[in-house]
């Protein structure tokens, strides 16, 4: 039995062990039925959608097509769920800006529990008028399209008022899988809508290799492998800064000095998915106007000039525009947010305080520069390692076209499911640990 054990998968040793105590299996359970109330979510449409219109368009319109991904299929029904939990993840990063640049955001964060509580507040309130612009703007782009009939201003204030309500829906229900499940909430209600769409991506993908494209179907298909393979290690990939701690404690009424070693590790990918986020939220921004304009895909004009220009699906060579663009942003970001984060960190004098430091470094201002030169430097590995990972959709189709037109590899959308399978797991075990430790695994 033991053999057999160690034979299985981590994630999948640690589900069976979960499902073999009951607290856990409450909260695998509790996660698995909200993300069925979810998915239920995603199929109830907003009134008047014409399911066949809205379906041709997002077809073809890469850039909601994109958005549709992320949602799961809840934008091809225009459903409650079409924006997905999208509003609170731009309030959570405009906050996280904004924190270092405003006094009274940056006297918060340092109140500790209370204050990232309000934070936190002050978080949930920014969701919804950022919810209202972007179902308004939604509902504008189909409208325009035909694709939702047009009415009056009640209608369309009660169809808004229909899509910022799904989205704080969801945040609360991602909060309870937080609460009472496993993971980070938040983060499952996306890697879900991500999920939830592949089934009929490689239905189709299957179909397109039956009519000739079998070898580009294996190629993309270990593409992706690979993809995925270097999210995880670019992922874990950290360097650790050995750290000493001197400490004095009074014994029998006589100071002893004691000392001890750690280390801090500074992970090659800081920012995570950030980069990508803003970054295509830069270089699709003037398609995004141009629809306003009428610009479309084989429209003539300045509008679909530009349109085409900064659209994903536009092919070779306008398109290297947009993907060059895509590259140089990550790149840029990926340093800008690495260094917020680090700031916010104030790793110096943190250690300062506790009474640590590093071999060799004298605290203060040296410390301070070696850690912001360590930090510059990884940070280069995982810029690029995030700008080649944005620019894996490009390389798909250039390498397989006929199947990269069916099937979309979305690099933001597998960063994010393997992010969340890792954390997850981890989270997992760490549950399994803490409970062999206090001796309920026999």
């Amino acid at each position: 039995m033991a053999q057999k054990a160690a034979s299985r998968p981590r994630l999948i040793q640690a589900m069976i062990d979960a499902f073999s105590l009951p607290d856990l299996r409450k909260r695998l359970l509790i996660t698995f039925g909200i993300l069925v109330v979810f998915r239920f979510m995603a199929h109830v449409p907003v009134p008047g959608v014409d399911a066949a219109v809205l379906q041709v368009y997002l077809g073809s319109n890469p850039l909601l097509g994109m958005l549709d991904l992320f949602s799961g299929g809840a934008l091809q029904n225009f459903s409650l769920a079409a924006m997905g939990v999208y509003p609170y993840i731009t309030a959570s990063i405009i906050i996280t800006l904004m924190t270092p640049v405003l006094p009274p955001l940056q006297r918060l964060a340092g109140e500790g529990e209370s204050g990232r509580k309000r934070i936190s507040a002050i978080t949930h309130w920014l969701m919804i008028p950022l919810a209202g612009l972007q179902g308004y703007a939604q509902l504008t782009l189909l409208r325009n399209a035909g694709a939702i009939a047009s009415g009056d201003m009640l209608a369309t204030v009660a169809i808004v008022l229909s899509l910022i309500a799904g989205s704080m829906f969801l945040v609360w229900l991602g909060e309870q899988i937080t609460q009472y499940g496993i993971g980070n909430g938040i983060s499952i209600i996306i890697f879900a809508g991500i999920m939830a769409s592949l089934p009929t991506q490689i239905g189709q993908g299957y179909f397109v290799g039956q009519e000739g494209e079998i070898a580009g179907l294996i190629v993309f298909v270990i593409l992706a492998l690979v993809t995925a393979y270097a999210i995880v290690i670019f992922t874990e990939a950290h360097r650790r800064i050995p750290v000493q701690y001197a400490k004095s404690v009074f014994r029998g009424g006589r100071m002893y000095r004691q000392s001890g070693a750690s280390h801090i590790p500074m992970r090659v990918n800081t920012a995570g998915m950030i980069p990508l986020i803003f970054s295509m939220a830069m270089v699709t921004f003037p398609g995004v106007i141009a629809q306003w304009f009428g610009g479309s895909m084989n429209g003539t004009g300045i509008a679909s000039g530009i349109y085409r220009t900064f659209s994903p699906g536009t092919p070779l060579p306008q398109g290297l525009v947009y993907w060059g663009l895509y590259f140089l942003l990550v790149v840029g970001f990926a340093f800008f947010y690495t260094t917020v984060i680090f700031q916010q960190q104030d790793l110096p004098n943190v250690l300062q305080r506790q009474g640590g430091f590093v071999p060799g470094i004298r605290p203060g201002k040296q410390t301070s520069e070696y850690l912001n030169g360590v930090i510059m430097r990884i940070t280069w590995a995982g810029a690029l390692f995030l700008a080649i990972i944005a620019i894996v959709p490009f390389m798909a189709q250039l390498v397989t076209p006929g199947v990269a037109q069916v099937i979309t590899l979305s690099s933001s959308g597998m960063l994010i499911s393997v992010g969340v399978v890792l954390d997850t797991m981890k989270q997992m075990e760490a549950q399994l640990a803490m409970r062999r430790y206090e001796g309920f695994l026999k």
